[in-house]
């Protein structure tokens, strides 16, 4: 993605309590042009969610309830992705629910990552330029 160097990094919520994802969504966050806010609890996310662009939020975790930051990143209007096990069609639908546009299994999101959080931050990013070409006009 070719991002405009004067525009500002799209700030990213990543909410997850295990190291290993946590640092993998917040490296691909990066690398898709954006700026990854870490969260490990439902505090830290509340706070991470405001001025954030989007999120991402791992389904399995054990420090919080996964569907619960989801509608509260719904009922904040911030765009929210999620991962979790693909076998687990139930909290996958259940995650759609709760407000997540995408839920991407782990696989997946580790083998094409990449180009799944660039297309995503991508679209987040057209959208803040939009935004403040209005907030310009006014």
């Amino acid at each position: 993605m070719t991002a405009d160097p004067e525009a500002p990094l799209p700030r990213i919520a990543v909410l997850a309590d295990d190291l290993i994802w946590a640092t993998r969504l917040a490296d691909g966050v990066r690398r898709a042009g954006g700026e990854p806010v870490p969260a490990r609890s439902t505090a830290d996310f509340d706070l991470a969610l405001q001025g954030a662009a989007g999120c991402i939020v791992d389904l399995t975790a054990r420090a919080y309830d996964s569907l619960a930051a989801l509608r509260v990143a719904r009922g904040a209007g911030v765009p929210a992705v999620a991962v979790g096990q693909h076998d687990d069609a139930d909290l996958r639908r259940a995650a759609r629910e709760a407000g997540a546009v995408r839920v991407y299994a782990y696989r997946v999101l580790f083998e094409h990552g990449d180009r799944e959080l660039d297309a995503w931050i991508a679209g987040l990013r057209t959208g803040l330029r939009a935004g403040a070409e209005e907030e310009e006009a006014r």
